[in-house]
């Protein structure tokens, strides 16, 4: 074997994983695939108005609106990660290689999986044009309704950042607080032991396996203020009516029910990448904000935009009233 080959090898065998873990989207004409990026474009420009008409959000909606939209494949998705993961974690972690072999699998399986994304130190709005069409086609939906379905819930995302202008900030301190107490390297054997342990079923909570005790209440912050923000575009984008979107609460079944059910792999996939955290965060933060609307409608709830103190706690978005009484009190 030739120093070139040794050198080369173990790029290649880590782009046959990657390729693995990213399939190609469904296929199409370049006509139909036009119609689609076109189609989310406008449903991505009519949003921000919707979502400020259901929430009473009007000025931050308005500046929601300005922010540039990208329909992407999956590739363009996964750089457009690598990019917010150097942003956030290279001050952290300095001379760090960031693009290693667990980060990048990573990145490809979500590639696979999430349709949309809000890029809060970007400020642009991402939508991955081949899982919108996979979901559609897989679940037999109204492709224009979906379509306006998924934008209403990341032009939400994009509402909340405008409201609060500190949010990305907080943000981004907080998960840069858990990197450095939970800062650990990685490399192609322990990334193979936890495949391994993955196709077995022993797959672990990431949170469990990367944050040190000392970090936990940190991330427990981070997860109720996702929790908040995922529960909130959920209740948005189900708040339209039917008389808009005819067949949203048909979407909002079948979508419920597929993403309940996941498969044996991918619910493996998902808890080892923390996806299922992430599917636990809507239900308990859709739970917390229908709680607080029906108390006191959009108005109260958007208390939560106006200062950092305001966030719900973890024990909080258990409890809503519990958040009504300290914040309205």
């Amino acid at each position: 074997m030739t120093a070139r080959s040794r050198t080369t090898d173990p790029t290649r065998r880590q782009a046959r994983i990657l390729a693995r873990l990213t399939p190609p989207g469904p296929a199409g004409t370049r006509a139909e695939l036009r119609a689609i990026v076109e189609i989310l474009h406008r449903s991505a420009a009519e949003a921000p108005e919707e979502v400020g008409r259901i929430t009473g959000l009007n000025r931050a909606a308005k500046a929601a609106a300005r922010v540039p939209v990208y329909v992407v494949d999956r590739p363009r998705f996964q750089a457009a990660n690598r990019e917010l993961l150097t942003q956030i974690a290279g001050p952290v972690l300095p001379g760090r290689d960031l693009e290693t072999l667990p980060t990048d699998a990573a990145l490809s399986f979500l590639s696979t999986k999430v349709l949309g994304q809000y890029d809060p130190l970007a400020r642009r709005l991402l939508l991955v044009a081949p899982n919108v069409v996979k979901i559609e086609n897989e679940l037999d939906l109204d492709g224009m309704d979906f379509r306006r379905w998924v934008c209403l819930h990341e032009a939400t995302h994009a509402v909340q950042f405008a409201a609060a202008p500190w949010l990305s900030e907080f943000m981004v301190t907080k998960v840069r607080e858990i990197l450095r107490a939970g800062e650990q390297g990685s490399d192609l054997t322990a990334f193979a032991a936890w495949l391994s342990a993955v196709i077995r079923g022993r797959g672990q909570d990431v949170a469990d396996a990367i944050v040190p005790p000392e970090a936990a209440s940190l991330m427990a912050e981070v997860s109720a203020l996702m929790a908040l923000l995922e529960g909130h575009a959920d209740v948005v984008m189900d708040s339209i009516s039917p008389a808009r979107m005819p067949s949203v609460r048909r979407i909002r079944a079948a979508f419920d029910e597929r993403r309940n059910r996941p498969n044996r792999v991918t619910a493996r996939l998902n808890a080892a990448i923390g996806m299922d955290v992430k599917l636990a965060q809507y239900r308990d933060g859709a739970a917390f904000v229908r709680a607080v609307v029906n108390d006191g409608g959009h108005a109260r709830l958007n208390a939560v935009f106006a200062d950092p103190r305001h966030l719900p706690s973890p024990d909080e978005i258990r409890e809503p009233h519990a958040w009504l009484a300290r914040v309205t009190a």
